[in-house]
């Protein structure tokens, strides 16, 4: 705020800034760089174990294809299976092993559901778990 004393001008206006709204905006904002300085300084020192030299490769599954024909033929990894029941046992003796491997499965385009469905549900009976499906590009037609 600003004040004349003295017989001056009586009527004329007054042309000084009022700087104590800036100073009050200043202290403000040192205050606050004051305060968050230390936050943005403040470090955490941990201790971490050193390495012991490279990890192991990582180790890679083994890749069991099974086919399908159209006349209900399953072929696992290039040997005709004669029957479901061998199937099974083959599931069985394969979910066992660590890592487990996984399926490739590779039906024909012509081959009836029904045997891709029981294929598929053996493998889940005896805990497969990685199966995928090969080569269905060719059924997009």
């Amino acid at each position: 705020m600003g004040m004349n004393v003295g017989s001056g001008d009586e009527g004329g206006s007054m042309c000084d800034i009022n700087t104590t709204p800036l100073i009050d905006v200043m202290l403000v904002l040192l205050i606050m760089f004051i305060i968050t300085i230390p936050v943005m300084t403040h470090a955490v020192k941990l201790d971490m174990p050193r390495p012991t030299g490279a990890p192991p490769p990582p180790v890679q599954p083994e890749v069991i294809d099974i086919e399908i024909d159209f006349d209900g033929t399953v072929v696992w990894n290039g040997t005709p299976v004669q029957n479901l029941d061998v199937l099974e046992k083959y599931f069985r003796v394969e979910s066992q092993k660590d890592p487990q491997p996984e399926l490739h499965l590779r039906p024909d385009k012509r081959a009836k559901y029904d045997t891709v469905a029981k294929v598929l549900a053996s493998a889940q009976r005896n805990r497969m778990k990685k199966i995928g499906f090969v080569n269905v590009s060719e059924f997009a037609e």
